[in-house]
């Protein structure tokens, strides 16, 4: 039987797609952790443009310094935020944001320019085809998405919806998570795909929770709620604080309240905890080597996020730290889904 070009794993071709792939979720891993840290340098709304086909150029002279400060100082951030900014601190935020969307068009550059090479070698499977495509296009939409929450800063309130921050990290975290499951399944063992079994789909319930983990991470960037009740265990010595369901109607809570985002983001570390521990006890006891390698690293990287995660929060979030538990999310997801996956091929075997 004729077998594709990528559907055994261990051909070249499927190897130098696979190693492809890996430098991209390398580039959305480093992209998203400096979003995260632009997001707490505050430097997000100091670049008031957007051109996306040109202005790959930083101001150079003194004279485009001053312009480009000139225009960042008629909106509302700095007139209510940062008036007491010189250009020395402008060119640090700009610098900042100006980096975060460079490597935004190298990520996309670093897709497209090899995908098009394989398409036209035709060294891609035609299954793999379409959803190599659908990450393209998913990333163009992720630009446009940034560029819509960066508007709802450039308004009165200069501040950024945390709706559109949510939205914005979660698309990344998505793409980079869809090119792990695809590295994982393109470099997985040579065997008939069969239905996912119990301990499969623990998998997914868990990949499921360190997503909505992470977007609700995204909510508390976008509120500042991780600037209060920095203490552990405890919010400020109550177990649950008062002020938890001071917004009407209750549901706002969830997403206006600082409070109530704090509290829902700590009870959500905590199922993660119980579920990833308990997923990795069902991988540990198929008992085979990389099972075990897998329940260890998935123990591993939980361990560290939480550590990250109550070490950022009592020290009231200081950038590294920050920075720090956001690249322990993305290790933890990225643990989990290569456990869930391993074993799951993208393509059909022939």
């Amino acid at each position: 039987m004729k077998r594709s070009r990528v559907s055994n794993p261990r051909g070249h071709d499927g190897i130098r797609i696979a190693a492809w792939l890996c430098v991209c979720s390398l580039t959305v891993f480093s992209l998203i952790l400096l979003g995260g840290a632009v997001r707490l340098t505050g430097s997000g709304l100091s670049m008031v443009d957007w051109r996306p086909f040109t202005g790959l150029l930083p101001p150079l002279s003194n004279a485009e310094w001053l312009e480009a400060f000139e225009r960042y100082r008629q909106f509302p951030e700095f007139r209510k935020v940062n008036y007491g900014m010189d250009l020395a601190g402008f060119k640090f935020i700009f610098l900042m944001e100006y980096a975060h969307r460079v490597l935004a068009r190298l990520a996309g550059m670093v897709f497209l320019i090899p995908f098009l090479c394989f398409l036209l070698m035709r060294k891609i499977d035609a299954a793999l085809i379409p959803r190599l495509w659908g990450l393209f296009v998913l990333g163009a939409v992720q630009g446009v998405i940034g560029w819509y929450m960066v508007k709802s800063g450039l308004v009165d309130n200069p501040a950024v919806s945390q709706y559109r921050l949510t939205l914005h990290l979660l698309v990344a975290v998505v793409i980079y998570a869809y090119m792990i499951r695809l590295i994982t399944g393109l470099l997985s063992p040579v065997r008939p795909v069969s239905a996912p079994g119990r301990v499969d789909r623990f998998g997914t319930v868990s990949i499921v929770f360190v997503l909505v983990m992470i977007a609700s991470g995204g909510m508390m960037a976008g509120t500042h709620a991780g600037f209060i009740f920095n203490t552990f265990p405890t919010m400020g010595g109550e177990w649950i604080p008062g002020q938890l369901l001071a917004l009407e109607p209750v549901w706002l809570n969830l997403s206006e309240n600082p409070v109530a985002i704090q509290f829902v983001h700590r009870v959500l570390a905590l199922a993660v905890a119980v579920i990833v521990i308990l997923y990795s006890h069902a991988v540990y006891r198929r008992n085979r080597g990389i099972d075990r390698l897998m329940s260890l690293l998935m123990i591993v990287m939980l361990a560290s996020q939480l550590t990250l995660g109550i070490a950022a929060l009592v020290n009231v979030v200081p950038t590294a730290l920050g920075v720090a538990h956001q690249a322990g999310a993305m290790l933890l997801l990225t643990s989990v889904l290569i456990a869930r996956y391993y074993r799951c091929p993208v393509l059909p075997r022939a």
